[in-house]
């Protein structure tokens, strides 16, 4: 597939990356010279400096004949007219633009081809607000994604000493909880992911992703860890675009306070908000912290777009008492660096908006697409179609489906219903089929594995 990527920045660096490697033809644009020239060292891409939205520049970057333009630039106008020159003057077939502004983003009649013609909107800061809001709604997970609309759930969380199936085999499951059906599709141990048979064995700190119905996520948790209280009272550092959605979210549910520095932007959160006690200050003033409970805090969440004070504040939070420390992390090399000590869960904003990217632009039916462990695997909702003689899945049992190595079949959604996968379950055209992906390089047979042949046409 022939993509131009709009912007070198965080977003589109590793999106860039991560479909460089799997055949793509990629071409990026952007004006810093400098982080195309290190985009171009890293990966067998082409470059192109310009401005995104000059027809110039597009059709330099081969816009005469691309398949897909993705606008990730910090400016949203700039992809928005990217996204209107691609259509009028090269037809390009898919534009996708990352759009930030919510006055833009409530106005949906803007958006089509009558007017600006933008195929998928991309709002990061959404994604990661409702990233954050599964974790905080999931006590003791340190990712949750659904499928489905939320049917299904596959929530990660590490396996603590004391868990009733902690040195237990995996078939064991179902003796522990007859009434519930679930399956782990993969275990890391030690950053290593082991493909789960009946008879691996769970260890303690494992990281554990598990699929169930979303009724079911709680019972399955309470056998891997001990159960975490509910959580109650949030402190939220940084009232940006994020820090201000997430606390719209929650407010009605959590006791919630934000701290930020900025006089005005607290004086606008303090008319926008209903219940959130906002409070100016830094995050990092211990004495402030000392003074507003922060030791009575279920959670505190660093959300500014500054990577050290996110650190530093949420470092002297969990020093000072407070439950469960939640950082966003914009630099890479950062996240594993922080994750798993004193800081609970390193979230990466660039890595939750890729999943919703990629879905877009993965070949066959693909619903959705997550990034795993900060991009070391993915979680993949597809769309089986066809029939037995077209398809290379539907009529078939898991147990005959040729899958690709490190690939195991979670889940199926069936109409309402969740459907766990066991070796004799028979997919059906229609199914929501959830599979797990450890190793990266073989996504693309992933994919050719759910695309329909000649005779169903």
């Amino acid at each position: 597939m022939k993509i131009i990527i709009l912007g070198a920045g965080q977003v589109g660096g590793t999106l860039a990356e991560h479909l460089a490697s799997e055949a793509n033809d990629i071409t990026v644009v952007d004006t810093d010279s400098e982080r195309l020239r290190d985009l171009g060292d890293r990966l067998d891409i082409r470059t192109v400096q310009g401005r995104a939205s000059l027809p110039t520049v597009l059709r330099q970057a081969g816009a005469d004949d691309a398949d897909m333009l993705v606008a990730v630039t910090n400016s949203d106008e700039t992809n928005m007219v990217a996204c209107q020159v691609a259509y009028s003057l090269f037809h390009t077939p898919t534009k996708i633009a990352r759009v930030r502004e919510s006055a833009y983003l409530t106005r949906e009649e803007l958006f089509d081809n009558d007017h600006i013609p933008v195929d998928v909107l991309i709002s990061p800061e959404q994604v990661v607000t409702n990233y954050i809001k599964r974790l905080i709604e999931h006590p003791g997970s340190l990712q949750v994604i659904d499928f489905a609309e939320g049917k299904a759930q596959l929530v990660a969380v590490r396996a603590y000493y004391g868990g009733p199936l902690v040195g237990q085999q995996l078939r064991q499951i179902r003796a522990h909880m007859p009434n519930v059906d679930t399956r782990v599709a993969a275990i890391f141990r030690r950053d290593r992911p082991i493909t789960p048979q009946g008879d691996t064995v769970i260890e303690a700190d494992d990281e554990v992703f598990f699929i169930a119905a979303k009724k079911d996520i709680r019972a399955v948790m309470g056998e891997l860890r001990r159960i975490d209280e509910t959580n109650k009272r949030v402190v939220i550092a940084g009232g940006g675009q994020i820090g201000e959605r997430l606390a719209e979210a929650i407010e009605s549910r959590y006791q919630v306070k934000i701290i930020e520095m900025n006089p005005a932007r607290c004086r606008y959160l303090s008319d926008t908000l209903e219940s959130t006690v906002v409070l100016q200050g830094s995050a990092s003033d211990r004495d402030l912290m000392l003074e507003e409970n922060i030791a009575d805090a279920d959670i505190f969440l660093a959300l500014t777009n500054d990577d050290e004070a996110n650190i530093m504040s949420s470092l002297l939070a969990k020093r000072l008492g407070s439950r469960k420390v939640m950082t966003i992390i914009n630099n890479p090399a950062y996240v594993d660096l922080v994750q798993g000590g004193e800081i609970d869960i390193a979230i990466s904003p660039q890595l939750a908006t890729i999943g919703t990217l990629l879905a877009h632009v993965r070949r066959g039916d693909i619903v959705s697409v997550h990034s795993l462990r900060r991009g070391a695997a993915e979680a993949i909702e597809a769309v089986a179609h066809g029939d037995s003689k077209s398809s290379k899945v539907v009529g078939k049992a898991i147990e005959d489906i040729s899958l690709p190595p490190g690939t195991t079949i979670g889940a199926i959604i069936r109409d309402e219903q969740v459907l766990i996968a066991h070796d004799d379950t028979v997919i059906e055209s229609g199914d929501h089929v959830i599979l797990f992906v450890v190793d990266k390089k073989h996504i693309r047979d992933v994919e050719k594995l759910f695309h329909v042949g000649l005779s169903f046409f």
